[in-house]
């Protein structure tokens, strides 16, 4: 028998981009309890955002939190202790990530040498937030207690992508794009904390004589280094019914459905082959 990880990103994803209710992904979400299956959330949230959703969601299984700067893992989960983890409250994690103080340095930095004003979570208040995300005020709080990324606008004309890259490039670090921002971050991913997980869900598979089959869902740019490394790459369509053109994979699943409705719509058809 093969165990089914799904590794999902969240908002525009999972979640509807306006309202982020994931309501629309009912029918999949009781299909993966149903059949066994993992489902690992993937997102920029921080972890503040990801554990209330953890509970409605995904309860019993592992999360990573703000593209890949750290996985979380219930203890006990795997019978086996992962490299370089630490144990904190119910979780064993693992920190990948560039510390956030660090972040808001080389931020400003790069708004300075490039001549954008670039403005992360750390430079607005919580109404801001608030505005720019659609989140309440207390759900804005939450998004603000990062650790490992910083999301971030330019206010003003549009940046050149290749500039941004270069002068975070050379400060060690790297950017990326989701759904509404630009994010600064570290050596991490969402694609190094997933196959870092991989390799231990492979792990207890071998040990139980089994196998195991991923499946990704996303629709940013941020998504693709964890859709690469999945057997079912699935990128869904973003509000305007677009696919994310930066997302370029052979195998590559195109769902038929904006954000949620075409999760579930992907994974309805696909679940049932496996």
């Amino acid at each position: 028998m093969s165990r089914i990880i799904v590794y999902s990103d969240l908002d525009g994803c999972l979640l509807d981009a306006a309202s982020y209710s994931f309501e629309a992904a009912h029918v999949a979400l009781s299909m993966i309890r149903r059949l066994g299956a993992a489902l690992v959330l993937v997102s920029s949230k921080t972890r503040a955002e990801m554990e209330p959703l953890r509970v409605r969601l995904s309860p019993l299984h592992p999360f990573i939190v703000e593209n890949g700067g750290a996985l979380y893992v219930p203890k006990g989960y795997f019978p086996f202790p992962i490299k370089d983890s630490i144990s904190n409250g119910n979780y064993d994690v693992l920190a990948i990530g560039t510390p956030y103080l660090l972040l808001r340095a080389a931020l400003k930095e790069i708004g300075r040498d490039l001549g954008y004003r670039l403005q992360g979570f750390g430079d607005l208040s919580v109404e801001e937030v608030a505005r720019v995300t659609g989140l309440s005020a207390a759900e804005a709080l939450l998004a603000m207690e990062r650790e490992y990324d910083e999301p971030f606008v330019v206010d003003g004309p549009e940046i050149e992508w290749n500039r941004l890259q270069k002068a975070a490039q050379g400060r060690g670090l790297q950017c990326t794009r989701g759904g509404r921002f630009y994010h600064l971050m570290g050596s991490n991913d969402k694609g190094v904390a997933s196959l870092v997980l991989m390799e231990c869900y492979r792990r207890l598979a071998r040990e139980e004589g089994g196998g195991v089959v991923t499946i990704g869902l996303g629709d940013s740019l941020n998504d693709l280094p964890m859709l690469a490394l999945m057997d079912h790459p699935i990128l869904v369509q973003k509000p305007d019914r677009s696919y994310d053109p930066d997302v370029q994979l052979p195998h590559l699943i195109r769902a038929v459905g904006v954000g949620p409705v075409g999760w579930n719509r992907s994974l309805t058809d696909l679940l049932p082959t496996l």
